[in-house]
């Protein structure tokens, strides 16, 4: 084997272990969910502080698209994948947390949310963290995958 294959496939090793990690499945997934993430928490290993910086710079690559395409198993486009489907309502939470806010504001009303729906924003990305990799596991790929129930909301 030649030394430049030995180096991609480490490469490659750790890039699927951080897309797992921040529940990617692209390298430009995972420069966008560095969005809401602080540096000190993407500093993990060299991908995430790769995508961390070019994010953080505003720069954009050519070759991200080209690297899921030809090295990593990609969704198919039409499925959403787990760090996009919830990724609204954490930057929702983000946001709040910039300006001030905090899980313990007593009047959830104020950011014109329900008390319920307050919880579980603050909740949700620990659910999500928790549970993704079991629904992985389980065969659940992307939100696609899941069996949908019709349920109302009154």
């Amino acid at each position: 084997m030649r030394h430049e294959d030995v180096s991609k496939n480490i490469m490659l090793a750790g890039l699927n272990r951080t897309l797992d990690e921040w529940l990617c499945d692209s390298f430009v997934e995972l420069m966008e969910e560095m969005e809401l993430w602080k540096w000190d928490d993407a500093t993990r290993d060299f991908c995430s502080r790769l995508a961390k910086a070019l994010q953080h710079s505003n720069i954009s690559v050519t070759w991200a698209e080209q690297l899921a395409v030809d090295w990593y198993h990609c969704i198919p486009l039409e499925k959403s994948i787990w760090a996009t489907a919830t990724r609204s309502i954490r930057e929702c939470k983000m946001r709040i947390e910039r300006i001030g806010g905090s899980r313990l504001d007593s009047d959830s009303e104020v950011w014109g949310l329900s008390q319920t729906t307050w919880e579980l924003m603050w909740a949700g990305e620990a659910a999500m963290r928790k549970c993704i990799p079991a629904l992985r596991q389980a065969g659940y790929e992307s939100v696609s995958d899941l069996p949908r129930i019709q349920q109302s909301y009154r």
